[in-house]
């Protein structure tokens, strides 16, 4: 099995690195979800999950929740609601629909509030070892002290600014060394909410959540990083500077993989530009199983844009998959042939997750499983071969539920932030 490793830029042949397969994938920020391309973002990784499982590999899976920072309190204030419920109320939301879509969930889905003593041990650790520095309550991590800042981007030291600053960056920052130096703690600005450190009340910065989260559930060195292609800077680069820095240059991620951007109307699908196509408002005309299909359509790393007709075909393949799956068996000899199409499906899968052309062998298999029960064959065994190779889709076929799995496990990752 092949996948793109984004640090390397370059395809690398993957195995665990321990028993099990590490995988953190950065989570969302619980305001305005779920548009389309966090749903292809999130399918995606539960597409290399349920592969990898399907291959017989154990996971151990993090998502984060972004449950405090500067989005989150702005959005707070500009409906005028509590910042802790309108994050509630919106990861409920996020949930809901990683149900109805039948995705597979983490193993831990903790929010950046979880873990307030473990980052200021973090950063505590980075001020020790000389990467960071404490102005005015606040802690930054020192870019020029990390000479490898910027080998994941590829960016190059004069263009790093412009992006930073269009992602979140304060440039102007007068207790900054650096324009480029980011926040990995923030001293409390009034109306806001706190905690105790040694650098006086405040709250971790973005960066730090995310790099804390991972380490600490996962270890120092975990298999595969991902999340959306436009977090590879700032957010990933500054992941790796904490991380190495706090453990003395100790490999942080061993793959990096990330899901290309989503358009509509000739832009990214994004928050800011009021573009999105929302999957609650999607699963109103189109089953889950269709919206699957049609995300996993398009090849993680190739960027596209919303189109009706794809999805009305991902919608006619959904159907005679699900005819396959349910048609009746004849009694007449088996239909034959089917390791030839696993084999050229797992072909296609060991290729960097090649999903449009699983998905032609997928379709393969269900038109001939319809056209031999027609002719009253034995198609049995090749409905179980295509429920397994669906299953890697999370595709439900002829079920009307998600999952159990998929229900039990995320109501009870919901029922610990309703309890918060």
């Amino acid at each position: 099995m092949k996948l793109y490793n984004v640090l390397s830029q370059d395809l690398e042949t993957f195995a665990p690195g321990r028993k099990a397969v590490t995988i953190y994938v950065c989570g969302i920020t619980p305001y305005d979800t779920t548009h389309l391309g966090h749903a292809f973002t999130y399918t995606v990784f539960d597409v290399l999950i349920r592969y990898l499982e399907y291959r017989g590999h154990s996971v151990r899976y993090v998502q984060n929740v972004t449950d405090i920072d500067d989005d989150i309190l702005r959005k707070a204030g500009e409906v005028g609601e509590d910042w802790r419920a309108l994050g509630n109320r919106w990861t409920a939301h996020f949930i809901r629909d990683m149900q109805s879509l039948n995705v597979r969930p983490p193993d831990h889905f903790p929010g950046a509030t979880d873990v307030i003593p473990e980052i200021i041990d973090i950063v505590s650790q980075l001020l020790e070892a000389r990467v960071a520095y404490e102005a005015g309550g606040n802690v930054y991590f020192h870019v020029d002290s990390w000479p490898e800042f910027g080998r994941l981007s590829r960016i190059a030291r004069a263009e790093m600014l412009p992006v930073a600053n269009e992602r979140g960056n304060r440039p102007d920052d007068p207790h900054k060394q650096d324009p480029l130096d980011f926040v990995l703690w923030q001293a409390q600005a009034p109306g806001e909410p706190a905690w105790d450190s040694p650098w006086g009340a405040g709250r971790p910065g973005w960066h730090i959540e995310c790099s804390t989260m991972a380490t600490s559930l996962l270890g120092d060195t975990i298999d595969i990083h991902g999340g959306g292609r436009d977090l590879i800077f700032p957010h990933h680069e500054c992941e790796i500077a904490q991380a190495e820095g706090a453990t003395g240059n100790h490999p942080f991620v061993r793959f990096w993989m990330h899901a290309a951007m989503v358009h509509h109307d000739g832009e990214k699908m994004s928050k800011s530009l009021g573009n999105l196509i929302m999957v609650r408002d999607l699963l109103q005309d189109w089953s889950p199983d269709m919206i699957r299909l049609y995300l996993a359509g398009h090849h993680y790393r190739e960027p596209w844009s919303f189109d009706d007709r794809t999805l009305a075909k991902a919608g006619q393949l959904a159907r005679r998959l699900e005819e396959a799956a349910s048609v009746e068996s004849g009694q007449d000899s088996p239909l034959v042939g089917l390791t030839s199409i696993e084999g050229a499906f797992v072909e296609a899968m060991d290729k960097d997750l090649g999903t449009p052309e699983a998905l032609a062998e997928l379709g393969q298999l269900a038109e001939r499983i319809i056209a031999a029960a027609r002719e009253d064959r034995n198609v049995k065994e090749a409905q179980q071969t295509l429920r397994r190779m669906g299953q890697i889709f999370g595709l439900r076929l002829d079920r009307s539920e998600p999952e159990a799995r998929v229900v039990s496990r995320w109501n009870e990752h919901l029922a610990r932030f309703a309890d918060k």
